[in-house]
């Protein structure tokens, strides 16, 4: 049998190539006569550099740049110059990740989290490159982009002499229930009073008004709405990279695709990586199976994405403490599960 492992990364446990590798060993020990391909993705958040370079090569280029909460930070973008092509790719979370942001602070922090690092890596990418693309996802920001679009004013960067691609992880708009405020300001510790500040906050910048209800424009704290308000292109992050690293290809040869990610969750259905694997999956008649380390997904919902069955990690190893004690461990022990229901 052809299985196809796909898997996005797991929260701060495992990497996309970590996870697809565990998955892919827990698969082989279960059942060594089957063909298994490891082809590790991301959606524009965590990986999503790492991902790229494995897939289209290019160069690492590492500078210092503001992180969230005002101090240095080392981070990186891919430079890939080919046929007369100069295109850059960046993460944002490398900037202002959430994980760059201790717990205990993060309560003070959600309020005054800047995105300037970013826009320090697109100035420096803009040296020598025409098309720069910004991957959204795992931030610890809600500044609505200001820092970012201040860095850029700062060092003399024109949007019009370059081409900005914003790959997004989600679909939710600037404001509102669904809005980068209210559906992740809980995540990087707001209160309920600190979401409504930050609420009216991000409704108080009029550069950002026109773009705010693009799907998107919420990414990343609002991130999103700043680059649409450069006239950058809004993709999918997940669409992106299942183009740019030949995923169809590989679909092609398969006659199981294995995707996952950290938790499984109304998120998922939203513009995250499981939902565009289960698409290309959906569109070949194969079947797509999910391994996360929690799964909150009903069966109707995953049904309706293309997702055949979800196996959560926790549950098959007993609790969430015990999956992340020891998550490659664990991985390996639902992907052993897994290949025994799904093998012919």
């Amino acid at each position: 049998m052809r299985v196809l492992i796909a898997p996005d990364c797991f929260g701060g446990t495992l990497t996309a190539r970590e996870a697809a590798d565990a998955i892919a060993t827990g698969w082989r020990e279960a059942k060594p006569d089957d063909a298994v391909t490891e082809r590790p993705l991301a959606d524009g958040g965590p990986g999503f550099v790492d991902v790229l370079h494995a897939a289209l090569g290019g160069d690492i280029r590492y500078i210092s740049v503001t992180g969230p909460l005002g101090k240095p930070v080392e981070a990186r973008y891919l430079s890939v110059h080919t046929d007369g092509r100069r295109g850059a790719y960046i993460e944002s979370a490398e900037a202002c990740g959430l994980h760059l942001i201790p717990a205990e602070l993060r309560p003070e922090s959600c309020e005054t989290a800047t995105t300037r690092g970013v826009g320090e890596l697109i100035a420096a990418a803009a040296d020598d490159n025409d098309v720069i693309t910004i991957g959204l996802g795992g931030s610890g920001t809600t500044d609505g982009g200001a820092g970012m679009l201040a860095a850029l004013a700062e060092a003399g960067v024109v949007p019009t002499d370059i081409s900005l691609v914003a790959a997004s992880d989600v679909e939710n708009p600037l404001l509102g229930p669904h809005g980068a405020a209210r559906t992740f300001g809980p995540q990087k510790g707001a209160s309920p009073e600190a979401v409504e500040r930050l609420e009216a906050k991000l409704a108080a910048m009029d550069v950002l008004k026109p773009v705010s209800d693009i799907p998107g424009a919420g990414a990343a704290g609002g991130l999103g709405a700043a680059l649409l308000s450069l006239r950058a292109t809004m993709k999918s992050g997940a669409g992106l990279v299942r183009e740019l690293t030949g995923l169809d290809a590989a679909l092609d040869d398969a006659d199981v695709v294995i995707t996952g990610e950290g938790s499984f969750d109304w998120q998922s259905l939203r513009g995250k990586l499981i939902t565009a694997v289960a698409s290309g999956a959906a569109e070949r008649g194969i079947p797509c199976v999910a391994i996360a380390g929690q799964v909150s997904v009903g069966r109707r919902e995953m049904g309706a994405a293309g997702v055949q069955e979800a196996y959560s990690v926790s549950d098959h190893v007993g609790s969430v403490q015990k999956s992340i004690a020891d998550a490659r461990k664990s991985l390996i022990a639902t992907a052993q599960h897994v290949a025994v229901q799904w093998s012919r």
